[in-house]
C-alpha cells in the first residue's frame, strides 16, 4: 500500500509539473468494464474490420487498482465515490468516506471552479456510479435522497436513464419533503426532457437540462430501438453542444450497460454496450482533435464483472470472436419473447432469430450448428425452465469466452487517456488517483 500512495503522490507531482489545465474533461467509466471487456470488444472490432476501440488506442495507459475501504471486491458506489471523489468507502455508499462523512467529488469541484457539468449515464440517473459524483448518502438504496441530491447539485446536464421510479415520496416521513423530484428540479431551473426529438433539438439557450426518456434505465445497445432513444453518443454530442464555453467543463459518462450484462455472463450483450461506450469516446477524441490543447479524455472501468476470460476449455486455444455477431436480442429479451410459448418445438424459431444456432446440418460447416448434445442441452433446459441460461451458456462456449461469477471481482482494470494532462495517467495507481489528478486541475 504504501509503494502504492507513493506513486499516486508521483502523479500528482507529474500532474503539476507538466500538465497545463485542461478546460474541457471528459471521463468515461465502463461499469463492470475490465482487460477482457474491453479486448473482446478490441477483437471483435478488429474482426470485423473496423480496427482497435478508440479507448485501447489512446497514448497513456494506467492499470488501476478497484478495492473499496472494507473489501478486496468493490461494488460500483463505492468504487464511483473513489473514481470521483477520492476517498476509499465501504461497499453501498455513494459520496461519503469510510466514517459516512461526505466527501467532494471531482464534478464538484469542476462547479466551483466555474466550470459546467454533465453527467450521462445509460442506466438510471440515480445509480451508482452517477450518484457518486453529486450524491453524499451512506448507502446507495436511498434513491429518493440521492434524486434529491442531484436536484441541489447545481450541475447543469443530466441525461441517460430516469430516475429509478423512486421520484414522488410526498407523504413518506423519512425524507426531506421534496414532493415530486421532477418538478422539484423545474423549480430549481431545469428543462425536463422526455423524447429524442426534443432532446436533439436542445439549444444552449435551454439551460439546465434532466432527461426522461424513461423512469428506468435505457435500453441494451442490442436491443435498443434509436428512433425512440438517443444512442450513448448522441447524449455525449448534445452534452458538449450544451456544456461548451468560455469557462470549458467536466462531463463523466457512464457505460452502466456492460456491467449488467456482466451479471448476466451475456457476452454479445455486454459487447454492444463496449461497442456503444466506444464510439461515445470517439465524440469526445474528435472533440479532442478540434482543442488539442485545451482537452483530457480519460476513459477507466470501476470493476470487472462476471469473471469474464478471454478463453475457454472447450475451444482450445481457439477464440472465434465474430461469432458473437449471431446474436440479435439480450437474453433477458429472448426470455421475455419466449414467455407464452407452449413447447421447445414451438421455440426453436424464436432460438434461432437470437443467437443464431442452427438445428439442421446444411453441409457448409456453418459453426452456429448445434451438436446432437447441444440440442439435448436446449431440450431439457426447456423443461427445467433455463432454457435462455442454456442458450447464453452456449453461445459463450462457441465464442470461447469463460465466466467465473455472475457478480464483481476484484480484478484491476485499465485506465486510458489523451490529451492535455494524460501523461499522469500512467504506472500502477489507485482508482482514487483519478479524482485527486482531475481536482487538481481545478485548485490552480
Amino acid at each position: 500500500m504504501k509503494r502504492l500512495l507513493c506513486a499516486a503522490c508521483a502523479v500528482l507531482s507529474l500532474c503539476a509539473a507538466y500538465a497545463a489545465s485542461p478546460k474541457y474533461v471528459f471521463l468515461f467509466i465502463g461499469d463492470g468494464m475490465s482487460v477482457p471487456q474491453r479486448m473482446i470488444a478490441d477483437e471483435f472490432s478488429r474482426a470485423e474490420g473496423n480496427g482497435p476501440l478508440a479507448m485501447n488506442a489512446m497514448p497513456h495507459t494506467a492499470v488501476t487498482r478497484t478495492c473499496s475501504a472494507d473489501s478486496l471486491v468493490t461494488d460500483s458506489a463505492a468504487a464511483a465515490t473513489a473514481i470521483a471523489c477520492g476517498v476509499k468507502t465501504f461497499n453501498g455508499a455513494s459520496g461519503v468516506d469510510a466514517e459516512g462523512k461526505r466527501a467532494y467529488s471531482c464534478a464538484e469541484a469542476a462547479r466551483d471552479a466555474g466550470r459546467k457539468v454533465g453527467i450521462v449515464s445509460t442506466v438510471t440517473i440515480t445509480h451508482a456510479t452517477p450518484a457518486g459524483f453529486y450524491a453524499h448518502r451512506r448507502s446507495r438504496g436511498e434513491l429518493y435522497a440521492i434524486a434529491a441530491d442531484l436536484v441541489d447539485s447545481r450541475f447543469d446536464f443530466f441525461a441517460g436513464g430516469g430516475l429509478d421510479g423512486q421520484y414522488d415520496k410526498t407523504d413518506d416521513p423519512l425524507y426531506p419533503a421534496y414532493g415530486n423530484i421532477y418538478s422539484c428540479a423545474e423549480s430549481n431551473g431545469y428543462r425536463i426532457v422526455s423524447t429524442k426529438e426534443e432532446f436533439l433539438a436542445l439549444k444552449p439557450s435551454d439551460g439546465k437540462i434532466l432527461t426522461r426518456f424513461t423512469d428506468g434505465p435505457l435500453e441494451a445497445a442490442i436491443d435498443a430501438d434509436y428512433a425512440r432513444e438517443p444512442t450513448l453518443a448522441e447524449l455525449v454530442s448534445k452534452a458538449i453542444e450544451m456544456l461548451e464555453g468560455e469557462n470549458g467543463f467536466f462531463l463523466m459518462v457512464e457505460g452502466g450497460r456492460i456491467d449488467w450484462a456482466g451479471h448476466g455472463n451475456d457476452a454479445a450483450t455486454n459487447l454492444r454496450d463496449v461497442l456503444a461506450l466506444d464510439a461515445a469516446v470517439n465524440v469526445a477524441l474528435g472533440f479532442l482533435d478540434a482543442h488539442p490543447s485545451e482537452t483530457l479524455v480519460v476513459v477507466t472501468g470501476d470493476h470487472e464483472t462476471g469473471g469474464m476470460s478471454m478463453g475457454f476449455a472447450g475451444t482450445g486455444y481457439a477464440l472465434y470472436m465474430d461469432r458473437l455477431s449471431n446474436q440479435t436480442m439480450s437474453v433477458g429479451r429472448f426470455g421475455a419473447r419466449i414467455a407464452g410459448v407452449q413447447s421447445f418445438e414451438e421455440a426453436i424459431p424464436a432460438i434461432r432469430e437470437a443467437f443464431g444456432f442452427r438445428f439442421d446440418d446444411d453441409g457448409t460447416g456453418n459453426p452456429m450448428l448445434l451438436s446432437d448434445g447441444e440440442k439435448d442441452e436446449l431440450s431439457d433446459a426447456w423443461v427445467a425452465g433455463r432454457l435462455p441460461d442454456a442458450c447464453r451458456i452456449i453461445m459463450s462456449r462457441k465464442c470461447g469466452i469463460g465466466w467465473s461469477s455472475g457478480a464483481h471481482t476484484a480484478m484491476p482494470v485499465l485506465t486510458t487517456a489523451a490529451g492535455c494532462g494524460a501523461e499522469a495517467f500512467a504506472g500502477q495507481i489507485e482508482n482514487t488517483a483519478i479524482a485527486e489528478i482531475i481536482k487538481a486541475f481545478y485548485a490552480r
